[in-house]
């Protein structure tokens, strides 16, 4: 009979399914994914990747005041020791943390290439050299103190910090972004001496010195982000007061920029700050692209003019160019305005991830801090007491000298008997029989005295500490005022580069125009609905080809930049930009292809569009209103519907009030001419409209806007060119909607005042 194999011997079968096993190992992946490698620890805010790469440089003792030491050695010592990756990886997050455009308060101080903001790499770890900043070793404070737990490498031959002491706060100053298995985190950094002033706030909560912190409190003293490559954001403050209270939200970053004046009007427009992640070289070769694909036409040129500062050079197409569009008009085609996540997610105390308020994770910061601080002092006193255990010892030895020496001299076991005669502890016994023998001059002995003293007085200072919360949290922000001095406002690195604005108001919307350059043309359409745009103002006397069976309709003057309005048949107003109308060759197009138009709809009016000016529009049945040009404006194809039409009812007239026009004169195909006021026509923004003119049997058949003062005035019949006016239009005056006159004689029997 064969014994089974045991599960344990290294070549058994174990039957389990499928899914299980692919679970279970799918699960311990992203564990270590997430605990491991991408999301931050909420006390000193690094990934154990960063943590070990500083930890061996402080065994290499790289402190700020010495020399610097090559990179690869520096690697070497990390992937031998505490972290069995690439070599390369390792590399690439010691070179962001040399990064002063991707850290805001770099932790190495690089020497060598470590790239630039254009994006290119840094140079090769043989190259370049590195040692520590003073935010680093701020961050290890304590480390020699048993202020953190210590663990086993993974060959288990050395031991590494599970979290550094973190005297800065160095989560949220420096922020971090990583991807893990179903979870992710992006933190921008922030102003250091920001967020120790709110620690600050939070300290003085818990001694009972003022109430709870509510959450603008920490808004007014954290207002937003910091990021190392300045910029100005733009983000609504009730959404930055979300994002810090939830964990999750985001910050329009946008670059910061201004105008140089060339003289005669002419200007460039500088960009000094881009934001935060973004390469300038990219973003620089989007812009150029931008112009050679024609989608940015107001912009002529960009040259980047950097140096060690950013400096990037935008032309405008011409002086009459709005800066402030253009700025615009990138920030929406470029990454001259990105939006930088915030999911405040992190390793929070109890070794979970999770995520944090802005309130939270400087209060789990705070909660790191008590611990070390306890740790820090306890290990301090035990070291007092064993150094006062031995200053005991010496002090009984310089009492008793004569007869310490004697029992040193003649006794075959000096310790043991030192031990009874004096009651002396084994340490104590050891340290006197350790002393030289110029210890024992009488100076010495003042020495210890003076020593113990001063040992005496510390061990009851840190034993208050240790009993007293009060004084503990004193002492915190003691500590942290000492941090702010090194990262205040009035050091290199602490004043805020980041910049707060509002978008522009006029400029949230950017105009179709504005992206146009403006030029003359003539808008020509014909009966057929054939639709150009000739360059230039022609003459209105000069002759154009049309199709054979076809002739003029419209013309009139206009520029590039202008909308032009079509009211059809249907009573829907169409927009066109005159930019998008094709050009002088040939006959143009057909409306009908630039527009959509139902197939018995027919094009009533084109005229140009002018803000501020009222139009009135009529239908077939004597019915209209007034309405305002901007509200006839349509976004879409398909045009805006303004006219409520019956069946067998057809829009006929659109025409625009100028200045000066006061009156409307309408006829009917049953030859009755109405005048009345152009008050009495109502504003509307859709409708059937008013009544304008009675009628039984008969429709609408003219209508036109005089002035009452100039009189109404028709071309008489034959080829004469004449004009007759009637200045005393009483006896056809009357209110809307009133039947009318018969009009004066000679009037046109086509019933139409042009004749």
């Amino acid at each position: 009979m064969t014994d089974t194999p045991s599960p344990t011997d290294g070549d058994a079968i174990i039957d389990t399914p499928f899914t299980d096993a692919l679970n279970e190992r799918y699960l311990a992946y992203a564990l270590s994914t997430i605990m491991a490698r991408s999301l931050p620890d909420v006390r000193d805010g690094l990934k154990p990747v960063h943590r070990r790469l500083l930890y061996a440089m402080r065994l290499m003792k790289l402190d700020p005041d010495k020399g610097f030491k090559k990179c690869a050695r520096v690697v070497g010592d990390v992937i031998g020791k505490y972290h069995p990756h690439g070599d390369q990886a390792v590399y690439d997050a010691m070179v962001r943390l040399a990064q002063d455009f991707a850290v805001r308060y770099p932790l190495v101080d690089g020497q060598g290439n470590f790239g630039n903001v254009d994006g290119d790499n840094a140079a090769a770890m043989r190259y370049t050299e590195a040692r520590l900043t003073r935010a680093a070793i701020r961050l290890m404070e304590g480390l020699d103190e048993n202020a953190v737990d210590f663990r086993e490498t993974y060959d288990g031959e050395e031991e590494e910090p599970v979290v550094l002491p973190a005297a800065f706060p160095n989560l949220l100053a420096n922020g971090a972004s990583g991807i893990a298995v179903g979870m992710a985190t992006s933190i921008p950094p922030h102003n250091a001496a920001e967020l120790i002033d709110a620690c600050q706030v939070l300290i003085k909560a818990r001694r009972g010195v003022r109430g709870p912190v509510s959450h603008e409190d920490l808004l007014a003293l954290v207002p937003g982000p910091d990021f190392p490559t300045g910029g100005l954001i733009v983000e609504p403050r009730a959404s930055i007061a979300e994002a810090y209270a939830t964990g999750r939200g985001g910050f329009r970053l946008r670059a910061r920029w201004h105008t140089e004046d060339l003289g005669r009007g002419q200007y460039h427009i500088v960009v000094t700050e881009i934001p935060y992640s973004v390469g300038k070289s990219k973003l620089i070769e989007r812009i150029a692209d931008l112009i050679h694909e024609r989608k940015l036409p107001i912009l002529a040129d960009v040259r980047d003019e950097s140096t060690d500062e950013v400096r990037v050079v935008l032309e405008p197409k011409s002086r009459s160019v709005d800066a402030t569009v253009l700025m615009e008009s990138l920030f929406k085609l470029c990454d001259l305005e990105i939006r930088y996540s915030l999911n405040l997610n992190v390793i929070d105390l109890d070794g979970r991830p999770r995520v944090l308020s802005l309130g939270q994770a400087l209060e789990a910061f705070l909660d790191h801090r008590l611990d070390v601080l306890k740790r820090r002092t306890g290990h301090r006193l035990d070291k007092i007491a064993r150094r006062l255990e031995i200053l005991d010892g010496y002090l009984v030895a310089y009492l008793n000298l004569d007869e310490v020496i004697r029992i040193i001299r003649e006794e075959d076991e000096p310790k043991a008997e030192l031990m009874r005669a004096f009651s002396l502890t084994d340490t104590q016994a050891e340290a006197i029989l350790n002393m030289r023998l110029r210890a024992l001059r009488k100076l010495e002995e003042i020495e210890i005295r003076k020593e113990h003293d001063a040992l005496s007085a510390e061990q009851a200072e840190l034993q208050a500490l240790m009993a007293d919360p009060g004084r503990q949290w004193r002492r915190l922000a003691s500590d942290l005022d000492a941090v702010r001095a090194d990262f205040g406002p009035d050091s290199p690195l602490g004043a805020r580069r980041t910049g707060f604005a509002e978008a522009d108001a006029r400029a949230a919307e950017i105009p179709l125009e504005a992206m146009v350059e403006r030029e003359p043309v003539t808008i020509v359409c014909s009966r057929r609905g054939w639709i150009r745009a000739l360059a230039g103002h022609l003459d209105a006397d000069k002759d154009l080809t049309f199709k054979e069976g076809d002739e003029e309709r419209f013309r009139f003057h206009a520029h590039t930049t202008d909308y032009i309005l079509a009211f059809t048949s249907a009573g829907r107003m169409h927009t066109i930009l005159a930019d998008k109308l094709p050009g002088g060759r040939g006959h143009g197009e057909p409306l009908r292809l630039i527009v959509e138009l139902d197939g018995d709809e027919d094009l009533v009016a084109l005229l140009r569009f002018e803000q501020g000016r009222d139009l009135v529009l009529a239908s077939s049945e004597g019915r209209g209103f007034r309405v305002e040009a901007e509200k006839c404006l349509a976004q879409t194809k398909t045009g805006r519907h303004l006219m409520n039409l019956r069946d067998g009812v057809r829009a006929t007239h659109c025409l625009v009030v100028e200045d000066g026009q006061d009156t409307v004169a309408v006829i009917g195909r049953n030859r009755k001419l109405l005048v009345f006021d152009l008050d009495e026509v109502p504003h509307m923004t859709r409708g059937r409209g008013v009544i304008l003119q009675k009628y039984r049997d008969a429709t609408l058949s003219d209508l036109t806007l005089i002035k009452a003062a100039e009189g109404l005035s028709w071309p008489m019949g034959g080829h004469s060119g004449r004009v007759r006016t009637e200045t005393d239009l009483t006896p056809w005056r009357g209110r809307r909607g009133a039947v009318g006159k018969i009009p004066p004689q000679g009037f046109p029997r086509s019933n139409r005042f042009d004749g």
